[in-house]
């Protein structure tokens, strides 16, 4: 999965989760460029918290993926270490690979739930390690009873790209804290649509979220979203309308939820794998899925009938592929009504989808532009009548985009400053819940003289979280910033030992709140990892 300049370079992957690098300790002095070998896969992210209670691990899969045949077999929860109560529970893929390989997409689905999506990293000629850690308390339910395994990593083995990926996913069950901790809030259902697009709720249900594990991948144009161009516009990638994309959600057919989607950029992005040996973009092995507030339909939707949810991306060219949205609905009930939750929809506004791409020629050395801006607002309000009275819920979601994209002909230079921003408030009773997204990509590849590339790129994943209750009293409050510097150049269409690849990386990641401070800076110098700072 890497983008190729395409007229220049033929042939030339909700919780709290963690990259764990195993590599060497940090050397003094980096060699003058890339070898054979680099420091294994590392994010500066905090490690899944763990209580200090008593645990038990479940081995769900262990695989070697060389072709596109998936991996099955059974799971049974673990007979002691709560019994299906458990204060957390932590999913661990541990991987490697060696030889050559490009970046590969893969799942782990437990009883139909996808509870992990990832990539891989590309290998050294020497081979690497790595390790992934997910917080899955969220699936207490599907995990908690005996389940069919399916995980897949599709990958191609054959003379040319001979790296055979070997994984092993874990899941370790810790036992509820005894006193002064609250159990989690965990969904009573976890409802996989898999195919289907048919839903039936309980008819208790009083809260219910979708996800979307929504990724563009799979090596054509869709993979790179971001970089697509009107029909009018000389690109290698062509969409009617432009790089805006908008992630949506309908329930019979009525628009339910908006998102933006994630900016992801895999471990061969950019045309230049050099970036990301060491230090991955972020989300790029833990692909978080987008979450959306449903419960303003639950009264529609407890009525005991099935009902069609359906996930599409705006933006997307007819009949083009590259898309996957698989879906889970998390489903809360009324554990006091023996019968049906009742409610409605009391309001439903959706504002016009904004998306407008301006395209200005260029020619010889003066780069072709084209200026995209985008954006969508919705509003949705309903109740529902529990056991403790009517709850009334309201989702907000407001989305905006613009990007700069330039070329040059035959795309020697390519460039993208963007921008994405996903505003959403729910407000639940007297509770209301802001959540502040905002997504940038600033990247520039060049392919200069002797077919010498090279790529700088600036990638950010912040998020702002506050809880305020009635006459504006603030609760629990984060925010969260990612940001990845990169700069890598290699000598393009030679073998790989005439490369003569040299790049640097950072990564800094800072997460504040009520609960504390967090702050970890990586550095690499030619795979090299030369800083590891922690300053909270």
């Amino acid at each position: 999965m890497r983008r190729r300049v395409m007229s220049m370079l033929v042939g030339a992957v909700l919780a709290a989760s963690t990259l764990l690098g195993a590599g060497p300790a940090a050397a003094d002095t980096p060699p003058p460029e890339f070898g054979n070998d680099w420091h294994d896969p590392v994010t500066a992210a905090p490690p899944v918290p763990k209580p200090h209670t008593k645990s038990c691990e479940v081995t769900v899969a262990e695989a070697q993926f060389k072709d596109f045949t998936p991996y099955k077999g059974a799971y049974a929860p673990p007979e002691k270490c709560g019994k299906g109560d458990w204060g957390k529970v932590v999913l661990r893929l541990d991987g490697k690979v060696k030889g050559r390989q490009y970046d590969r997409l893969g799942y782990l689905r437990i009883g139909g739930v996808e509870v992990f999506r990832t990539s891989t990293p590309e290998p050294s000629a020497d081979g690497i390690t790595w390790s992934v850690e997910k917080d899955v308390t969220r699936y207490s339910e599907t995990l908690g009873r005996d389940q069919q395994v399916e995980m897949l990593i599709g990958n191609v083995v054959d003379d040319t790209y001979t790296g055979i990926i070997d994984v092993k996913a874990t899941l370790t069950f810790y036992e509820q804290e005894k006193r002064g901790h609250a159990s989690p809030a965990v969904p009573d259902r976890v409802v996989p649509l898999g195919d289907s697009t048919s839903l039936t709720t309980p008819r208790n249900s009083e809260r219910i979220i979708a996800e979307v594990y929504a990724t563009g991948s799979g090596g054509g144009c869709e993979e790179y979203w971001y970089l697509t161009v009107p029909d009018a516009a000389p690109y290698s990638c062509k969409a009617d309308h432009g790089p805006y994309r908008e992630v949506q959600v309908k329930v019979d057919g009525q628009l339910a939820g908006i998102a933006a989607p994630f900016p992801t950029v895999w471990t061969g992005g950019w045309s230049n794998p050099f970036l990301w040996y060491v230090i991955p973009g972020p989300r790029a092995f833990d692909i978080k899925p987008i979450e959306y507030d449903l419960t303003p339909f639950a009264g529609i939707l407890n009525d005991g009938r099935p009902h069609r949810v359906e996930v599409s991306v705006v933006g997307v060219p007819a009949a083009r592929t590259g898309w996957s949205t698989p879906v889970n609905v998390l489903v809360w009930q009324d554990e006091k009504s023996d019968h049906v939750v009742t409610g409605g929809l009391t309001r439903h506004r959706e504002g016009p989808l904004a998306n407008e791409s301006t395209y200005k020629p260029g020619s010889g050395e003066d780069a072709h532009r084209l200026d995209t801006e985008g954006g969508h607002r919705f509003s949705v309000s309903g109740y529902v009548n529990t056991s403790h009275g009517r709850v009334a819920t309201t989702v907000s979601r407001t989305l905006a985009n613009t990007s700069v994209h330039r070329w040059t002909d035959g795309e020697a230079m390519d460039a993208l400053k963007a921008t994405w921003t996903d505003r959403e408030t729910v407000t639940t009773g007297r509770r209301a819940v802001r959540t502040y997204r905002t997504y940038t990509m600033d990247g520039t590849t060049t392919l200069g003289d002797g077919d010498r590339l090279r790529t700088r790129i600036t990638l950010g994943d912040r998020s702002e979280s506050a809880t305020t209750t009635s006459g504006g009293r603030r609760g629990s409050w984060s925010v969260l910033d990612d940001r990845y510097e990169g700069d890598a150049a290699y000598t393009a269409n030679v073998p790989r030992d005439q490369r003569h690849a040299v790049g640097t990386s950072r990564e800094r990641y800072r997460l504040i709140g009520d609960t504390g401070c967090y702050d970890r800076t990586l550095s690499t110098v030619q795979g090299t990892l030369t800083e590891d700072r922690r300053r909270c």
